[in-house]
């Protein structure tokens, strides 16, 4: 038992260690174990090891005030890389976005292809091609217009999704951990990232595509809430009288938009509701809301955000789930 907690206090120490480099980039063990406020004898070992992994390098020796000059390591933010892929809407045609990143999450390569996603032997071709042009690739993400049950796709605004086990079948193909999530979980999760809400803050991502029906992603303590079977948020299945596969007259969008935002804030009263849509101006959604808000009455009232950003969002919040996977997993949660 106390070899077993020895080497879990040496996995955590490790992991301080590194995250401390990730962030600096580069340092010396002083400034190591000032950081983590582990001692200088036990920084010793670890970055040893450390560069013995490949994970930090020697960099340069440094003054030192009146002692021995100090030698400084350097991050290795390419000792593992990650596969992110998500698919995009152009011009009413799917793209498929395919970009590499490294620790830092820093693009490495990024291309977009006219596939649908649901093809899967050209699928399968553009992950080989990656994996071989970058072998310290350790993760693959993959961000749908769907969510999966037991690891079958269930509920898509692409049927042609539907019933495929995407990522049971890329994982036993390429023998690497998959990364499977949902479109607007994956976008409110990059917005939470970029804008740095605090963990105990409630945030909403509802999202209007112009050719599909609507999507929302609940983002609570830090992560996404999924539900039941990860159905949390299918607020397309709400009893709004709207056909989304088809275009929308602004009335239309504008009554239904009010009534689903009244919904899911009157459910879950969060603290901010991001609207992603290119339906209607901020100024016809503010008249709209406002007068909507005096008709019906709500026990709390969040901040409301329109934005035109989903993509960017999306893109982001797959890289950053994507890295989370190669974080050591200390607890083996």
């Amino acid at each position: 038992m106390e070899k077993a907690n020895g080497y879990l206090i040496k996995d955590i120490n490790l992991n301080l260690v590194r995250q401390a480099m990730k962030q600096i980039g580069t340092g010396s063990k002083s400034q190591l174990a000032a950081l983590t406020k582990l001692s200088v004898v036990t920084i010793n070992s670890l970055v040893k090891e450390l560069v013995q992994l490949g994970e930090l390098s020697e960099d340069e020796t440094v003054p030192s005030n009146g002692g021995r000059p100090a030698l400084t390591y350097r991050y290795n933010y390419g000792f593992s890389l990650a596969l992110v892929i998500h698919m995009n809407e152009k011009q009413g045609a799917d793209v498929v976005v395919v970009t590499v990143i490294n620790l830092g999450d820093e693009i490495i390569e990024r291309e977009e292809y006219g596939i649908p996603l649901f093809n899967l032997e050209r699928f399968y071709e553009l992950i080989e091609q990656y994996l071989s042009k970058h072998p310290t690739i350790k993760v693959i993400g993959i961000g749908i217009p769907g969510q999966s049950v037991n690891g079958e796709i269930k509920v898509s605004s692409h049927d042609q999704l539907k019933g495929v086990r995407l990522s049971e079948v890329i994982q036993e193909q390429f023998g690497l951990p998959v990364v499977l999530e949902n479109d607007v979980n994956a976008a409110i999760s990059g917005y939470c990232s970029r804008t740095e809400k605090d963990d105990n803050q409630c945030v909403l991502g509802v999202y209007f595509p112009r050719s599909y029906p609507p999507g929302m992603g609940i983002y609570l303590n830090g992560s996404v809430v999924k539900g039941k079977d990860g159905m949390a948020g299918e607020i397309k299945f709400l009893p709004v009288e709207v056909d989304w596969n088809n275009p929308v007259k602004t009335e239309m969008f504008i009554e239904a938009a009010c009534t689903i935002i009244h919904t899911v804030n009157v459910v879950l009263a969060p603290d901010e509701i991001v609207i992603y849509q290119s339906l209607m101006d901020e100024e016809t959604w503010g008249s709209a809301w406002e007068l909507y808000r005096t008709q019906h009455a709500m026990p709390s009232m969040p901040s409301i955000i329109l934005l035109d950003s989903f993509h960017e969002d999306f893109e982001a919040g797959m890289r950053w789930l994507t890295l989370k996977q190669l974080e050591p997993d200390i607890w083996g949660n």
